[in-house]
């Protein structure tokens, strides 16, 4: 029998937070995960890196006016609470609005983090002011990306290891809360075989030992359901969104399960707002894939046109980088699951970067020099290019006729007209002439480009797809790309959780995306990005001030 005081089940970001502060209260600490100590950190190891922050000197100097009402008037339209249960999401929400406005950027600067000077501007939204979307730049790119974010509490760890107040248990799967008298008091589950698999890969399921921790208290930080799409079908939001997709790519290794959570709800927990959850619309499958069904998502600037499976160009808000949830709700009611880009070698220069600390070995190493030789050289950049030369999803061609033949080579189901794609680039391209007025894609354009960030790198310079001096012609075939889990295991705001009737759960605990990444949901329908990251810090925070 082992005993502890705090048990973490989960080693992703918000159980190494958790773990950090747990241990600076002297609290002695049983880390697990069920893989191996190469995954240590989870999905925010491959993660851009970006930080939901507000009103901070970078977007200051980039003359941004934020404020934390601003940010919370923007949550709240995006969000639109609208469930009994809400209560504890809605009230997270305000913390975490709180702990961005302020203390967020502090806290994680004192243990190392540095930010990208250039504010994103992710999930610009619809045109209701008090609707959905970040009505400012809010997305702080953290140097070294996903690896920045995670090895300051690594190092934080290996600290506390030294001192005898953290031990790590990997290759343990817990299948059991351990109860008494209506309390948690440990779990029990399975030793797994060594796996030498290089992180994110799929790793055995040898059972090898069983085991028994004790605690005082148990943290759960075992992340979402995003690698078993039967689980993200069977939860799927069908009433708001249509039939679930029979086929998407993966965004997350496949050890993202959610099994962790049905342990949980097994035990007695509470759990909400699983029917909210957030897939990408723009995902490419993997040329070089490290988990099975690998899937990366571009991150679009605002220019290239957007056609549905049917050919047709899809209306505001579902604009490039605008309003993902709106988006994924159009593409499946074609009846189809796919939506195609087609865009410029100008457009794709400018504008595409893709998620993931591994896509952008630039940002990762945190070194100016490469950053500036990647981002400012020719062409786009190297990740880019190789997707454009080898993905499966991309087609380029020097006109468009040909273009869409190969196009229908990719999705002989779902063949396009030739003529009707050409006359909607053409109507767009006429659209440039004078202001662009009466398009609204052109109008989103040059409002970008009123933004400094935006102007430098991320929106080209407006022009004429169908011009061959602009070219050649890309197409690329867009999938769904599973990601988060919005709701989940029903926390307070000390991150303990709840029983089904909102009672305290005695001696639980949950942090991250697990717990809806705070009060079983607090992004309510909608996310504004960077929050992921940095809801798993806020409640990892809590939890182990707390357990």
């Amino acid at each position: 029998m082992i005993k502890a005081d705090v048990i973490i089940v989960g080693g992703g970001l918000a159980g190494l937070v958790a773990a950090h502060e747990a241990t600076n209260r002297g609290r002695k600490v049983i880390l697990i995960d069920q893989e191996g100590p190469q995954s240590l950190g989870g999905q925010a190891f491959w993660s851009l890196g970006g930080l939901f922050m507000v009103n901070t000197p970078e977007q200051r100097r980039l003359g941004i006016r934020d404020s934390t009402e601003l940010a919370r008037r923007d949550w709240l339209g995006s969000a639109q609470f609208d469930r009994p249960e809400d209560d504890m999401p809605r009230k997270w929400a305000d913390a975490y609005l709180e702990f961005a406005s302020g203390p967020m950027r502090r806290y994680l600067r004192e243990i190392g983090m540095r930010w990208f000077p250039v504010v994103g501007w992710a999930e610009r939204g619809g045109p209701a002011a008090r609707g959905h979307g970040n009505s400012v730049p809010r997305f702080h790119i953290t140097w070294g990306t996903g690896e920045g974010i995670v090895a300051p509490f690594v190092r934080q760890a290996d600290a506390a290891i030294d001192i005898g107040l953290l031990r790590h248990a990997f290759r343990h799967r817990v299948t059991r809360i351990e109860m008494s008298d209506g309390r948690a008091t440990g779990v029990s589950g399975q030793v797994l075989a060594e796996d030498p698999a290089r992180r994110g890969a799929s790793t055995n399921r040898d059972v090898i030992g069983e085991f028994l921790f004790e605690a005082d208290s148990i943290v759960i930080a075992s992340g979402g359901i995003g690698g078993d799409h039967d689980a993200v079908r069977a939860l799927w939001p069908r009433d708001r969104l249509g039939a679930p997709p029979t086929r998407m790519v993966s965004g997350v290794p496949d050890y993202v399960d959610g099994q962790m959570q049905a342990v949980a709800k097994s035990a007695g927990a509470g759990a909400i707002n699983e029917d909210r959850m957030w897939h990408y619309c723009e995902g490419i499958r993997n040329w070089d894939p490290i988990w099975p069904n690998h899937g990366i998502r571009i991150l679009p600037g605002p220019s290239s046109i957007w056609l549905d499976a049917d050919g047709n160009r899809m209306e505001p808000p579902c604009l490039p980088g605008f309003d993902t949830l709106s988006t994924l709700k159009r593409i499946l009611s074609t009846g189809h699951q796919h939506s195609w880009f087609i865009l410029t070698q100008k457009i794709i220069e400018k504008e595409f970067a893709l998620s993931g600390s591994e896509q952008n070995p630039d940002l990762t190493s945190g070194k100016w020099l490469n950053v500036l030789r990647e981002r400012l050289g020719k062409g786009a950049t190297g990740a880019v290019e190789a997707f454009k030369e080898k993905g499966a999803d991309f087609v380029v061609a020097g006109d468009l006729a040909t273009l869409v033949a190969g196009m229908n080579r990719l999705t002989p189901d779902a063949p396009l007209d030739p003529e009707h794609v050409r006359s909607q680039i053409a109507a767009r391209d006429a659209a440039l002439n004078g202001s662009g007025a009466g398009d609204a894609q052109i109008d989103a354009i040059h409002h970008a480009r009123t933004y400094l960030g935006d102007k430098l790198i991320r929106t080209a310079r407006p022009h004429a797809i169908l011009d061959p001096a602009n070219g050649p012609l890309i197409a690329v075939h867009l999938n769904i790309l599973t990601r988060k889990s919005l709701g989940g295991l029903h926390t307070d705001l000390n991150s303990q959780v709840l029983r089904p009737d909102g009672t305290v759960f005695d001696g639980l605990y949950a942090a991250g995306e697990v717990a809806g990444f705070g009060g079983g949901g607090y992004h309510g329908y909608n996310a504004l990005e960077g929050t992921f990251l940095g809801g798993c810090i806020f409640s990892g925070i809590k939890a182990g001030q707390n357990a």
